[in-house]
């Protein structure tokens, strides 16, 4: 698809400087554009990567520094650079919207599950006993939803997502490939020298809003639930166990585990391959930095780094201390040696003596 440079100034409402007639085929960044391709600028910064760039025009914000850019490279400049261009690459490559309309013929669904308007189901997907999916939801190849699921409107599941009985999702959610929700929890009683499964009764439950990450797994609650906060946004490969109870709009990045009857606040970020030990409740707005391990409970608008988790400051003045160390074994070095020669003289005039 080809797209006049003033055309695309015109869908995203932005102002143009340079030549519009000039015919342009693709988006990219900077470091993949090619001749023919728009790519854009958010940070100054990065104008020096633009000069041996091939891209044939940028996307800008309005307090760019022109003077700064290749002299001869069209622009448009526009409020909200990532919006913008996020409108321009789906120009260009729109997303790909359901290709079976209702209910295929190779999906297997039970007599007693009740689906909404307008609901697609993908051919080999499993919809158990006495499901409920609300209305415009998708279901994607593959994926199993066991007896007894309540699904909400407006949900998307994509490829061999598995959910467990009695799950509770949610309207506006959204599930990606090969996710598990409701597995069994991870506790045992060591009866006679045999680990003996405990209790896995319980569901998990989804508020509005929540996406889930591919290859994620949700453990349901040991009797009650195991439960997401509206909003939550939870990444790739991320293991959250029973009795969890996350708050409302938490960020939660990859890989991050969290043990069993942890509790959140609301507006919580964990970047990746954070660790919680069991029992621990985060408070509102609380930020944990990468690979933290957290063992206690942290109060509200608190930020904590390292292993274990420290609070922000105490962490810095580690770090620093720790950047020191080699020339303090240094100056040790030394003291040792000059100790040894007081000590070498002390005894030498001992001896004389």
């Amino acid at each position: 698809m080809t797209t006049y440079l003033s055309d695309l100034a015109s869908l995203v409402h932005g102002q143009l400087h340079g030549n519009g007639e000039i015919p342009i085929t693709d988006a990219s960044t900077i470091r993949d554009a090619e001749l023919g391709h728009i790519t854009f600028l958010n940070d100054e910064k990065y104008s020096q990567d633009l000069a041996t760039s091939s891209a044939s025009a940028v996307l800008a914000p309005p307090n760019i520094e022109l003077n700064n850019l290749p002299g001869d490279l069209p622009i448009i400049t526009v409020e909200n650079v990532s919006k913008s261009f996020a409108t321009i690459v789906e120009h260009f490559r729109p997303q790909r919207h359901a290709s079976v309309n209702g209910i295929s013929a190779a999906a297997r669904v039970s007599a007693s599950a009740k689906i909404g308007k307008h609901v697609t189901i993908y051919p080999n997907a499993i919809i158990g006993d006495d499901v409920e999916i609300g209305e415009q939801s998708i279901i994607h190849p593959g994926a199993c939803i066991m007896a007894g699921t309540r699904i909400g409107a407006n949900v998307e599941i994509f490829p061999n997502v598995v959910i467990y009985e009695n799950t509770i999702i949610g309207d506006r959610c959204t599930i990606h490939a090969n996710a598990v929700l409701g597995a069994y929890g991870f506790g045992y009683d060591t009866r006679e020298g045999r680990h003996i499964r405990s209790a896995q009764l319980g569901y998990v439950v989804l508020e509005a809003d929540v996406e889930i990450g591919a290859c994620t797994v949700i453990d349901r609650g040991t009797f009650g639930a195991t439960s997401i906060g509206e909003g939550t946004k939870i990444d790739n490969l991320v293991q959250i166990a029973h009795n969890v109870r996350l708050g409302k709009h938490n960020i939660i990045c990859a890989q991050v585990g969290i043990a069993g009857s942890c509790s959140s606040g609301q507006y919580v970020v964990m970047a990746g391959q954070v660790g919680i030990k069991d029992h621990v409740h985060l408070g509102n707005q609380v930020k944990l930095g990468a690979k933290t391990g957290v063992r206690h409970d942290v109060p509200d608008n608190v930020k904590m780094f390292g292993i274990p988790g420290t609070p922000e400051r105490e962490q810095m003045v580690r770090h620093a201390a720790v950047g020191k160390l080699p020339e303090m074994r240094k100056q040790f070095k030394k003291l040792q040696k000059q100790v040894a020669d007081l000590e070498a003289k002390l005894n030498f005039r001992e001896d004389a003596a």
